[in-house]
């Protein structure tokens, strides 16, 4: 559960200067990105604002903490993701992808947990290959549906899967083809 700032319940508003400053409304202080980064580990839920203009900046201000994170340290990202993720720009599910990344990636923190357990155990078995197989099997199937003449000939085939994870599959697919009818109106 986010955490909300102490006064209002809502999110803490930051503002940038044009001298590239960032003010905490909060805190009435100066803070730098690095704080930006550990509010966001610690579920603070913030929003920066541009000083001047009042746009809401904060998608570009998390992409810059990400590039930040990504040359400082070890890579998360890899090269892969990354040119993949760059040639979705423009393609016809486009729309798409910020849905389909934000429930892989809620799917992989609820199974955070389990995922650690099985590597403090010591399983054989790798548990990221069960979630591994599960996003394929989901990005597969929407590629197949919205570019049927596009094969994903590099991804290897998925296992077999349950009925359930196929009827989830099936669910989550027509939930797309109505998101999709819904923007061709």
């Amino acid at each position: 559960m986010p955490k909300k700032s102490q006064e209002d319940g809502g999110s803490v508003i930051i503002k940038k200067y044009a001298n590239r400053r960032l003010y905490n409304t909060s805190s009435s202080s100066y803070i730098t990105l690095d704080d930006l980064a550990k509010m966001v580990r610690e579920n603070v839920e913030f929003q920066v604002l541009d000083a001047k203009t009042g746009d809401d900046i904060t998608h570009s201000i998390l992409t810059q903490i990400i590039m930040d994170e990504e040359s400082s340290g070890e890579q998360m990202l890899p090269v892969s993701f990354l040119r993949q993720l760059i040639g979705m720009y423009g393609n016809s599910m486009q729309s798409l992808m910020p849905s389909y990344l934000e429930a892989s990636m809620n799917n992989f923190r609820q199974n955070q947990g389990s995922i650690k357990e099985m590597f403090e155990q010591g399983l054989g078995n790798s548990p990221l290959a069960k979630i591994h197989e599960t996003n394929m099997a989901m990005m597969k199937a929407a590629t197949d549906a919205f570019m049927p003449s596009s094969k994903a000939s590099s991804a290897p085939e998925p296992k077999e899967t349950s009925g359930d994870e196929i009827a989830l599959l099936r669910e989550q697919m027509a939930q797309m083809q109505k998101k999709l009818d819904e923007l061709g109106k």
